[in-house]
């Protein structure tokens, strides 16, 4: 006999705990073997006082059964708050967010009955590191960061996923024609793991274009890989042109943690109104069965709900003013339905898997061509960040071209990127922040960057921040600036 398994449960906040109480009866009688440990997150813990949404004690059962299943979160508007969603997967080091997007046509309204994609999304890096600051009164700036070891990691588990899923072809969306360091570091991994998967079709996207072909022609990709805020917005537009976001479910994997959960959020409007469509949550748990070893109940729960959608019982973001019932009614439906088989669409059919052949996927330690420590970086001069909103670009250029020294030379200054010095455009619409390229002459060191801050702070100048400049191995590791 299966022994139970201890999992975590969130049931969230909004349409959180209809749904999740609606997934959970259909889980008991569909035979599932777990433990259920429930914890309170999201809004009512922000509000108690809790910035990060979650408690210490909600973590100890996290780090204890080492599966989450979550209903959606709000997390408040304003103070500060930051997205508990984006916490927990970089805390527990789920980089791989996995989103099946599967078109039910005829029974599902779609254009695209043929749909049936997967997107691997990279979970813990990109614009998600949220890192931000303002930096002048008129600027804000978010860095985005890319990782070497971040990327492979990602990329290489969407080869796996394909690998093992009998998936033929892996699409990588980057826009690295714009972002050619970070974008760029991403797109040329994805070329060096693609040769350790030679039976496996690769092909490469800018991301608009790709997403245009996600929705005109979404049945031409079978895997896509993609940086975290790219697959956040290809993953909702993909669930949507499937019929609906409310179908779809989501899996979060980590080396140790896993967290199952539907794509769509609260929706406080339609909360405690019994209307909420649990279907994406009931698929999120079918992928935590299968991942926590209990195969043959995931089969009997998603044939039940394929048969529900044949029968043609929906809710009423899926009837769209058709014969609609209410969340209870549904999971009640599919409830009746456990054991059937739907005979339109295919029956799914979930193997027991060999934990002898099937070693989690890790890379940790070792990680391909991670850079060694025989790396030649070399300073090539500074961007010094200015505020100022008093003085022209030329005015600006002139002083600092005073201050530059022997040691360095005032290569450009950009606003907004764009280059206002020297020969500027006087049409070039400009912002209080200033980047000031100084390139390094004969030295190379820090102390002559020091030397120059300070000429420029004597100056009366108002710097605001710096970005050392290198080469690598003699390949700069900077972005020219427009106009350069």
């Amino acid at each position: 006999m299966t022994q139970r398994r201890a999992i975590t449960i969130a049931r969230g906040d909004g349409i959180g705990p209809e749904i999740m109480d609606a997934t959970l009866k259909i889980l008991e009688h569909g035979g599932a073997m777990i433990e259920p440990e429930f914890i309170e997150i999201g809004e009512k813990v922000y509000l108690g006082g809790h910035s990060s949404g979650i408690p210490d004690e909600a973590w100890e059962s996290l780090r204890r059964t080492k599966v989450f299943f979550k209903g959606p979160i709000t997390t408040p508007q304003g103070g500060g708050y930051k997205s508990l969603n984006v916490t927990i997967r970089k805390t527990l080091g789920l980089f791989a967010n996995v989103r099946p997007n599967v078109a039910y046509a005829p029974f599902v309204k779609t254009k695209h009955p043929d749909m049936d994609l997967v997107i691997i999304r990279e979970n813990e890096e990109d614009l998600y590191a949220g890192i931000e600051h303002q930096q002048t009164p008129e600027v804000v700036q978010c860095l985005k960061l890319i990782t070497r070891p971040g990327s492979e990691k990602i990329i290489r588990y969407a080869f796996e996923y394909a690998r093992k899923n009998n998936r033929k072809k892996v699409t990588c969306f980057t826009k690295d024609n714009i972002m050619k360091l970070t974008d760029g570091l991403f797109h040329k991994v994805f070329k060096e793991v693609a040769i350790d998967y030679p039976e496996i079709e690769t092909e490469h996207w800018i991301i608009d274009i790709g997403m245009a072909k996600i929705a005109d022609t979404p049945q031409d990709f079978d895997v896509i890989v993609m940086p975290n805020l790219y697959g956040d917005i290809a993953s909702d537009v993909a669930a949507q042109i499937t019929g609906s976001v409310g179908l779809a479910g989501s899996a979060n994997i980590g080396d140790q943690f896993a967290m199952f959960e539907a794509i769509h959020g609260s929706a406080p409007d339609i909360a405690g109104k019994g209307i909420a469509n649990p279907s994406g949550l009931i698929l999120g748990a079918v992928m935590m069965l299968v991942h926590i070893g209990q195969p043959e109940v995931a089969t009997r729960i998603h044939n039940a709900w394929l048969k529900t959608l044949e029968d043609e019982i929906f809710t009423g973001d899926i009837a769209k003013g058709g014969p609609s019932v209410g969340t209870t009614e549904f999971a009640e439906a599919v409830l009746a339905r456990l054991g059937q088989l739907p005979t339109s669409f295919t029956p799914v059919t979930y193997k027991q898997v060999d934990p002898s052949k099937d070693t989690p996927f890790q890379l940790s330690p070792l990680v391909k061509d991670r850079p060694k420590a025989d790396v030649v970086r070399e300073l090539d001069g500074v961007d010094v960040f200015l505020y100022n909103n008093e003085q022209t670009s030329d005015e600006i250029g002139e002083t600092l071209e005073s201050l530059a020294g022997p040691e360095f030379t005032l290569a450009v200054i950009t606003n907004r990127g764009v280059k206002v010095y020297p020969s500027g455009f006087p049409e070039t619409f400009t912002t209080d922040h200033w980047r000031c390229r100084f390139q390094l002459n004969n030295t190379s060191s820090n102390e002559a960057i020091l030397n120059l801050l300070g000429r420029i702070q004597r100056a009366g100048l108002d710097f605001i921040k710096t970005e050392n400049l290198y080469t690598f191995n003699g390949e700069l590791g900077y972005s020219l600036g427009q106009g350069q």
